[in-house]
């Protein structure tokens, strides 16, 4: 699996832990721990059963743990997504829903609901993107931001989960 070929789910069935998470780490942002844990976990029958062992890794991790994934994330729209410091696979993932086609108007509201969000609940605001675009995300944003903080984790792990099954079918080859 050296190659830049993806591998195929019976290849990470049989591969060693090192090269099963150098594949898997990066579905879960700077949190290669999730891929780490569920090795233990293998064969997977289907690339599904992948994804849910890994997420339940990651449900199953203590509080900070969850927190720390969480936190892992950069803010949408954000300096960091501005200047280029973010994962490859985040700025895929922002561009795909236009956050970087934003109107002045729009960046200033993001801006500030980012930082209302990031006070209130300790960790950005995580949403799939790749399922959204601009204006839903906008709209999440302003609701959730009221949220209950035990309801907003269980939110953005559910969105973690969205995302990693996104990017879990980019990392893999699907021929048998």
């Amino acid at each position: 699996m050296t190659d830049v070929r993806k591998p195929t789910l019976a290849e990470l069935n049989a591969c060693e832990e090192g090269e099963f998470v150098a594949v898997l780490g990066p579905l879960f942002e700077h949190s290669p721990w999730v891929a780490g844990e569920t090795f233990g976990s293998r064969p997977f029958a289907t690339p599904q059963a992948l994804h849910a062992a890994l997420c339940d890794t990651m449900r199953r991790a203590p509080a900070s743990r969850q927190l720390g994934l969480v936190r892992a994330h950069p803010d949408l729209a954000g300096r960091m997504a501005g200047a280029g410091e973010v994962t490859a696979s985040s700025a895929r993932e922002q561009r795909a829903a236009g956050l970087d086609r934003l109107g002045e108007a729009e960046a200033a509201e993001i801006g500030s609901l980012n930082a209302r969000y990031r006070a209130r609940f300790g960790f950005p605001f995580v949403i799939c993107a790749r399922l959204s675009d601009k204006d839903r995300i906008l709209s999440a944003m302003r609701e959730r931001v009221s949220s209950d903080p035990a309801a907003e984790l269980s939110t953005a792990l559910s969105e973690i989960a969205k995302i990693a099954m996104l990017r879990l079918d980019d990392a893999i080859s699907h021929d048998r």
